[in-house]
């Protein structure tokens, strides 16, 4: 029988560093964004508010690296999942912390989930560009 489980999670260096691309990400976008990195537990790493960025994407970012944390799925894939199945689509949704838009991505170690990363202030595509940035170091 297995007594303990190792499991990876993001450092806070990387996730310094995480943060640091995406916000350089968000500036050659010209948009102010709100970034957050959630360790594999899914509990606040590490949060950066550019300036001018929105005040209620505070929130969201945060439950965007927690939805990708919590479920290693980007948030932009939940609404395929959810949107032909009514019960899903109108239960779900109302899932504390869940996002079922773009910008949170898993952050892997391999195959193993590490923690999750989330971006709001921009488009969903901007907020996109930014985690991809930012998830561009790990595959250095």
């Amino acid at each position: 029988m297995t007594m303990f489980i190792e499991k990876k999670t993001v450092s806070s260096d990387l996730a310094e560093r995480m943060i640091q691309a995406a916000k350089e990400r968000a500036a050659e976008l010209g948009i102010a964004i709100n970034v957050a990195i959630m360790d594999a537990g899914g509990n606040l790493l590490a949060f950066s508010r550019m300036d001018q960025a929105p005040l209620l994407s505070i929130d969201i970012a945060q439950d965007k690296a927690y939805t990708a944390a919590a479920f290693g799925r980007p948030t932009h894939e939940w609404y395929d999942v959810i949107k032909d199945k009514p019960a899903l689509k109108t239960g779900i949704v109302h899932t504390k912390r869940l996002t079922v838009f773009g910008g949170g991505y898993p952050i892997r170690c391999g195959n193993d989930l590490a923690g999750g990363i989330g971006v709001s202030g921009g488009s969903t595509d901007q907020d996109q560009a930014c985690c991809e940035a930012a998830l561009s170091l790990i595959n250095e």
